[in-house]
């Protein structure tokens, strides 16, 4: 396929499933006793009606055993209920779907709860135990951050798991007009839910920016921007923080924002053992929202395994939004290599699926971010507003508790801007350590901070890392 030039797939909807609004669409159901494979293997799958904004439906095989079948469009294993109702009866076989959903007995036994769906483009979501949809994966990105490119997944593959079988393998074709791909997947629900990719790529034309296992999320705001937001909520988000475990071993956390304008950045490595999108704040109080419930979304981890990896870095996309609806972060690993054309790769990495912490991480996390002008109410002569007091707390929660009572050292540096201030306090209630400093900007120049705490020479956190720009404070 890469050998010849890129087909666009046909339009093929009639106008009265494209025209469809989100409330029309909402209302078409697949019929949940048709699912695949139902009672017969752990499995089941439920399959998505195409229409709305899903307007380019995929292909979807089974394999059992040796034979092979495509799925028809069957509109008996759907309901059309409100809006939707006239749609009834009056579809055709050929207009196929637009993905489909795997079900696992995940919380209960006796309850086969979503464990993953695949739709849209190369979209796809994935949960573990307890958890409800937020933050999602992607097959591929292509200039992410620029004139960006769509890879979708055009084919699927659904290999039927034997009974009792624990694991599902499934496979995609991607396809877009730079580069396709043959994907395999092998989807392992349980304590932390794992879907493992085996991806070869193949370019029909050069690549300057090439975007690996990305990930797509939501940072509306958080405690430090909440008193702009006139919202009965502290926190709106699927996400807050990006995490990064270098070759070396260091862990970086880097708060996530809403900036006012798109601004990328990037954690440069050799090799990473692995990167994430985390929701840390799993606390009810700090979203108050009952319908969204934010503290229930994933997290989720890229571990990489064997592949092109080499050197590049984790780039992180930050767009400006007002609305909790739209994704505005972006997270992908990037070579330094542009992939021209002609050329294949092949990337292998899990998608862990967790919490707030990895059970391997060990040392002491930021639990919080706090900025805002460097002067108190009323003050006079106060200090310009670009000059700014950050308050950084970490938990050691993890921490042998012998060791509480020495007090760790505060390491920080930055490329612009003056430091200074810095302080180290006890939480109260023996929950951690806060460091406050000062950062007074040199002009117009970005300000790219990182902090850490050590006890007798030995790293005791992991590493704070943030990106101030002074026109925030304007």
């Amino acid at each position: 396929m890469a050998a010849h030039d890129y087909a666009a797939p046909a339009a093929a909807l009639p106008a009265v499933l494209t025209e469809l609004d989100y409330e029309a669409y909402r209302s078409i159901r697949f019929r949940p006793e048709a699912a695949l494979w139902g009672g017969e293997t752990p499995f089941e799958v439920q399959l998505l009606h195409p229409g709305y904004l899903f307007d380019e439906p995929v292909r979807i095989h089974l394999v059992d055993h040796e034979a092979v079948t495509t799925l028809p469009f069957r509109a008996e294993l759907f309901e059309y209920d409100g809006s939707a109702a006239h749609l009834a009866g009056t579809l055709p076989p050929e207009i196929g779907h637009s993905g489909f959903r795997i079900h696992y007995p995940l919380n209960d036994p006796d309850v086969k709860d979503e464990v993953a769906v695949f739709q849209g483009a190369s979209y796809f979501r994935l949960m573990g135990p307890g958890q409800v949809h937020g933050l999602s994966s992607r097959g591929l990105a292509v200039d992410i951050g620029g004139e960006e490119e769509f890879p979708e997944f055009q084919e699927f593959w659904l290999v039927r798991p034997e009974p009792g079988e624990e694991t599902m393998v499934f496979h995609a074709l991607l396809d877009s007009p730079s580069v396709t791909g043959a994907y395999r997947f092998e989807l392992v629900p349980g304590a932390e839910t794992v879907l493992r990719v085996d991806a070869h790529l193949f370019a029909r034309r050069d690549v300057r920016r090439l975007g690996v296992a990305p990930l797509s999320s939501m940072y509306l705001y958080g405690r430090n921007r909440a008193s702009s937001y006139d919202d009965f909520r502290p926190e709106v988000h699927d996400s807050d923080g990006l995490l990064m475990w270098t070759r070396a071993g260091e862990w970086i956390w880097r708060p996530l924002s809403n900036r006012p304008i798109p601004i990328v950045t990037a954690l440069i490595d050799t090799d990473p053992r692995g990167f994430g999108l985390v929701q840390r704040a799993r606390d009810f109080d700090r979203y108050l929202d009952l319908e969204t419930r934010y503290h229930l979304r994933p997290s989720e981890w890229v571990r990489l395994g064997e592949g092109d990896w080499g050197r590049g870095g984790v780039q992180l996309l930050e767009a400006p939004t007002v609305s909790e609806f739209q994704d505005n972060i972006g997270v992908s690993w990037v070579p330094d290599a542009p992939l021209s054309a002609g050329e294949e790769r092949r990337y292998r990495y899990d998608l862990v699926m967790f919490d707030e912490r990895l059970e391997l991480q060990t040392l002491a996390q930021v639990a919080r971010t706090g900025i805002g002008w460097d002067a108190l109410p009323g003050q006079a002569s106060a200090p310009p507003r670009s000059q700014r007091r950050f308050i950084v707390d970490f938990s050691d929660a993890t921490v042998d508790a012998a060791q509480v009572g020495d007090h760790p050292e505060a390491i920080i540096d930055t490329s612009a801007g003056r430091i200074w201030g810095l302080h180290t306090t006890r939480l109260p209630e023996e929950r951690g350590w806060r460091v406050s400093f000062r950062l007074e900007p040199d002009g117009d120049r970005p300000a790219d901070m990182r902090l850490y705490l050590t006890r007798a020479g030995e790293p005791l956190s992991e590493t704070w890392s943030y990106v101030w720009y002074p026109d925030q404070a304007r």
